[in-house]
């Protein structure tokens, strides 16, 4: 199961520098998950300072 970013994403990156699969890039109006890729290690949700992202 992946993980998903939240409508409380402020696309600050952190996310994606973090993820050691690549699997997050910007989106239109946030960073995206793409879950094809994801390996649902939780590095991204770890450090994002909003607490955007959740398992799905």
């Amino acid at each position: 199961m992946a993980h998903r970013i939240t409508d409380a994403c402020v696309s600050c990156g952190s996310c994606a520098e973090n993820c050691p699969v690549d699997a997050i890039s910007q989106g239109d109006t946030q960073y995206v998950i793409d879950p094809d890729v994801c390996v649902d290690c939780g590095a991204c949700a770890a450090n994002c300072p909003t607490e955007a992202i959740e398992a799905e």
